[in-house]
Parts: C-alpha cells; structure tokens; sequence
C-alpha cells in the first residue's frame, strides 16, 4: 500500500512539473499582453462588443502567440542554455522535449487560426498566421545576424491591436494602420532598453539587438529619444480620425512627454539604470494609453 501511495505521488507530481513546464512555454505574460493589444483593437473597432467576443479574440491571440514562443524557444534551445535569464526554460532543462514542444506549438497555432477565422474572420486570422511566420521565423534568426531584427520583431509585435480590429470590423482600414503604428514605434525604445539592460547575456548567445552604429552609447540613446518623440504626434491621430476623444488624447500626449523625459537621462548618463527606466516606462506607456483610447471611445 505504501509503495503504491508513493508511486502515486511520484506520477502526480511528474504530471504537475510537465503541466507547469508546458504552461511555461506559453511565456504566458508577454502572450497575455499581446493578447491584450488585440482586445484593444477589437474594442475600439467594435464599442458595442460583449464580453464573450472580446474574451474569445484575447483567447484566440493568446493561442496564435504562445504557438509564435514556442517555434522561438525550439530555434534557440541551445542558444538559451548560455543566457542566465534562459538557462532555466523548459526547453533548456529539457522538461519538455523538442518533439513534444513541437505537436504543442503546432495544437496552439491551429486551434488559435482556426478561433480567429471561425468566430471573426478570416482576415483576421491571415493577419494573425503572417505575425506568427515572421516572429518565428524571420525575427527569431535574424537576431543573431543583424540589428535588423528588432525592425523585423517591431512588424509582429505591432500586428494584436490591427488584428483586433480586423476581427472587430472586417476591413482593414487606416485606424487599424494607425493602432498598429503606435505600437510599432513604440518597440524600438521598448526592445533596445531591454537590450541595453541585457546586453551582457544577449552576447552570449551571440545575438545583435541594439544598434549596429551604436552599442551601449549616445547614438543609441539618441535613436531612442528619436522613436519615443514619435509617439507624441501619433498618440493624436486616433483624435483626428475620429477613433477616440480630446481626453485620451491629452493623457497620451502626457505619457509620451513623460516617456520622453525618460530618453534624457539615458542621453545624458548612458547609463543601465537609465535604460532601465525607458524599459518599465514602455510597460506603462502602452497599456496606459491604449486603456485610455478604449475608454475614451466607450
């Protein structure tokens, strides 16, 4: 009885540490974020959406990104063992294997296509499936190569909130170019502050994130303060286009300067601290300001 009751826990607990290595490979928090940029665009494309469509379309970008993580993490499981920040993924520590991450990310990426096109649309769903090709298969190797990636990563990245939209209104017309162009300058401080704070272990891996003319220095940062001045003329044009009120625009006007602010410090010192800043900064600018489109047009 005993040597069963162990058995029996040793298999709960062996069913556990897989369910929770598998829930790892989501990266469920970068997943629910972008997730959350495409309720965005679905809300602001559709005032009048319930909470069951707004649900389904975060569920079905969840998916679609999750299944864009995983053939990430399968392209650079070797790559991550060096990374101290990546060393201890499921990949890496072989918790699950390539083979099972693989039919797990292939399940994700369907069911996800499938959600968007069934229940939306299938433009939707085309817009969702480009994101999911060119994150993990043209950005994910292209870090290694070039800089370039980062303007690569920027196109997907920048796609939730446009593919929100499209499955809200089923056309794509200049507010969903307009949303996602607010997100896509918006990466360029958000991905070279990470890289800056990074930059240490992105070079164990071998991986080219931060300006080929720059590096950790002044011309980096001013190309930082360039990207985030941007996003002050582009907070505005959900206003000129009707997408949202005087109020949002305000508060993202404000944001940006702030933002903006941000970028100085950086440009004076050069420092990681400073680059950390512009990184927690990105995590409060675009939620904030996007928050306050949704609510503006409610």
């Amino acid at each position: 009885m005993y040597v069963q009751d162990v058995t029996s826990s040793a298999q709960t607990s062996s069913a556990m540490t897989k369910a929770t290595a598998y829930f790892q490979l989501l990266k469920f928090r970068l997943s629910t974020t972008v997730a959350f940029s495409s309720a965005i665009g679905f809300l602001l494309g559709r005032p009048d959406a319930n909470w069951i469509s707004t649900g389904l379309v975060m569920l079905g970008g969840l998916l679609v990104t999750g299944s864009a993580n995983i053939i990430n993490q399968v392209l650079e499981k070797d790559l991550d063992k060096l990374m101290k920040r990546t060393a201890k993924r499921p990949l890496p520590t072989g918790a699950v294997t390539v083979q099972e991450a693989i039919i797990y990310c292939v399940l994700l990426g369907v069911a996800g296509l499938t959600l968007l096109g069934l229940y939306f649309n299938w433009l939707a769903s085309a817009l969702s499936f480009l994101g999911l090709l060119l994150y993990g298969f043209f950005y994910t190797p292209l870090k290694r190569i070039s800089p370039i990636c980062v303007f690569v990563g920027a196109i997907p990245g920048a796609l939730p909130p446009m593919i929100g939209w499209v499955a809200g209104t089923g056309y794509l017309g200049v507010e969903a170019w307009i949303l996602f162009g607010i997100q896509f300058i918006w990466q360029f401080p958000h991905f070279w502050a990470i890289a800056w704070v990074l930059d240490d272990d992105y070079k164990k891996a071998g991986f080219k994130m931060l300006p080929m003319a720059g590096g950790k220095n002044l011309k980096t940062a001013i190309q930082i303060m360039i990207y985030t001045l941007l996003l002050i003329p582009l907070g505005l044009l959900p206003l000129q286009f009707g997408m949202a009120g005087k109020t949002s625009a305000f508060i993202a006007v404000v944001c940006g300067a702030l933002f903006l602010m941000q970028t100085f410090y950086l440009m004076h010192t050069c420092s990681k601290r400073a680059a950390m800043n512009i990184m927690f900064g990105s995590f409060l600018y675009l939620p904030i300001v996007q928050i306050a489109f949704v609510v503006d047009k409610l």
